[in-house]
């Protein structure tokens, strides 16, 4: 008796795991045509641009900066090179 309760519940998992695996497949399959690029903007996207026709970036409390002003801040400005003895500055993270 045992082996049989055994077997239905063996049965019943594993068709849920293939109804899963398929159900999963069927969303991606539906979803992948809304989050793929176009040929055109995938063509774009390989293109380089010069750095003063990228335009501005929303930089959020700071404000809307230009590409050249954020490429020549960090330019004047690099960041620290990590040593092994050197401590790692504390990210703030401005949240509850």
């Amino acid at each position: 008796m045992f082996w049989v309760r055994h077997m239905v519940m063996n049965r019943s998992s594993l068709i849920f795991c293939v109804a899963a695996v398929l159900g999963s497949i069927v969303v991606s399959a539906a979803a992948f045509p809304l989050a793929a690029l176009s040929t055109a903007e995938l063509a774009l996207s390989k293109t380089p641009v010069e750095a003063d026709e990228l335009g501005a970036v929303d930089l959020g409390d700071f404000g809307t900066v230009s590409v050249l002003d954020l490429v020549s801040y960090y330019m004047e400005n690099p960041p620290a090179p990590e040593t092994p003895g050197t401590k790692k500055k504390k990210v703030r993270f401005q949240g509850c």
